[in-house]
């Protein structure tokens, strides 16, 4: 296994986290994925409060002597969090389900913008996380994120992080925070841990076949994962990645590709800048992200919205559509594509030469039709936004 320093605290960390969203419902099974993970040099595992059964099951697993080992995450959910006694209520319930008396590395957990950090600084957080630093049951604090990459900038400038994690791989390069965002906490020594490194599988199972082709032509023995991975670790900038791996013979081949994997050369590099472009020739919009086009005076996240509708031509309309509104439209002033008035500022100003009035228009028909408001109004109240 390969290791990288956490550039904040000197941790030495495995390039591959094991992400424990999706264990298998055989607790044998996940016990033996566990327990090799742990032998094969893996020592970083991701919970939540929220993952089902996720936290009882590592806590039942895991023994004195491989709680030493390793280094454990768990995540807040803002959500959940109406009063200050909430803090504790949810943390010792955590503590109790994982079986321990500290969290080495504890996430405010799906961020979107500043507004529900400010929310949780007014219930009292920064006291509370200071009592449990001091405490030593939280040793590291850091959020995950999924907004915008304007509003990730705001957040990190927001507080004194620990770590932060961030979606990223290479078709993403230029959604949500970013290599801007990757950029930017980087430069401000916040070590940076990613998730969706295959964007849930779709790097695996749903590439065209030309950019299939590609990936054999360039090495006929690696497959679309080890692709994907290697694309996220080349980046130095990167700490860790997260995998959830609910086999054995996934964590196999996970671990033997961090085990072996190198930093690209030229002729790979050039085969990834020609599959996103295969990638975005197959989207509807062939956005780059590059956000020549804000700031949109009527506040329409122009660049969110175009791979929000690509997400949804890939994944489908409901993963679309969730994205579209928890990205654009939980937000005191909404960025949404239906705020366009069609002032055509944008358009001048795009080195694609894209119609954004016209794929605005696609957007908002497409992503904010019947099912938008009541889902909107759902999502809200739940995330109490």
């Amino acid at each position: 296994m390969k290791y990288r320093k956490n550039i904040k605290n000197g941790d030495e960390l495995s390039i591959l986290g094991f992400g424990c969203m999706r264990f298998s419902k055989n607790i044998k099974e996940t016990k033996a994925q566990i327990i090799y993970a742990i032998e094969k040099g893996i020592n970083f595992f991701d919970t939540a409060y929220t993952y089902p059964k996720s936290e009882e099951t590592l806590g039942k697993i895991l023994t004195n002597e491989t709680r030493k080992k390793i280094k454990i995450s768990t995540k807040l959910p803002p959500y959940l969090i109406s009063s200050y006694e909430d803090f504790d209520k949810i943390f010792n319930k955590q503590l109790k389900r994982l079986k321990t008396d500290y969290i080495d590395y504890y996430f405010i957990h799906a961020l979107t913008d500043l507004k529900i950090w400010e929310r949780l600084v007014k219930l009292g957080i920064l006291e509370w996380i200071a009592e449990k630093k001091q405490t030593q049951q939280i040793i590291n604090l850091g959020f995950s994120y999924h907004g915008g990459e304007k509003e990730f900038l705001q957040l990190i400038d927001s507080y004194d992080w620990d770590f932060c994690m961030i979606q990223y791989n290479y078709l993403d390069e230029n959604n949500q925070a970013g290599k801007k965002g990757l950029q930017y906490a980087y430069q401000k020594q916040i070590p940076i841990f990613i998730m969706e490194p295959l964007r849930g599988g779709t790097l695996v199972n749903q590439l065209p076949i030309k950019a299939l082709n590609l990936m054999k032509k360039t090495d006929p023995n690696k497959s679309p994962a080890e692709w994907g991975l290697r694309w996220v670790w080349h980046h130095e900038e990167v700490t860790m990645l997260l995998s959830g791996m609910n086999s054995m013979a996934m964590l196999k081949e996970n671990i033997k590709i961090a085990t072996s994997s190198e930093k690209l050369n030229k002729k790979e590099l050039a085969m990834f800048a020609e599959i996103k472009e295969i990638m975005l020739n197959q989207n509807q919009i062939p956005c780059t992200g590059c956000n020549y086009c804000l700031p949109c005076p009527y506040n329409v996240d122009i660049p969110t919205c175009f791979s929000c509708y690509n997400d949804y031509k890939i994944e489908g309309w409901k993963k679309g559509v969730v994205k579209y509104i928890m990205q654009t439209s939980l937000k005191k002033e909404a960025q949404n594509a239906s705020r366009c008035v069609g002032c055509g500022i944008c358009e001048k100003k795009c080195p694609q030469n894209i119609a954004i009035r016209k794929e605005l228009k696609k957007v908002s028909k497409k992503l904010e039709g019947i099912h938008y408001r009541p889902m909107r109004f759902v999502i809200k109240k739940i995330l109490k936004v």
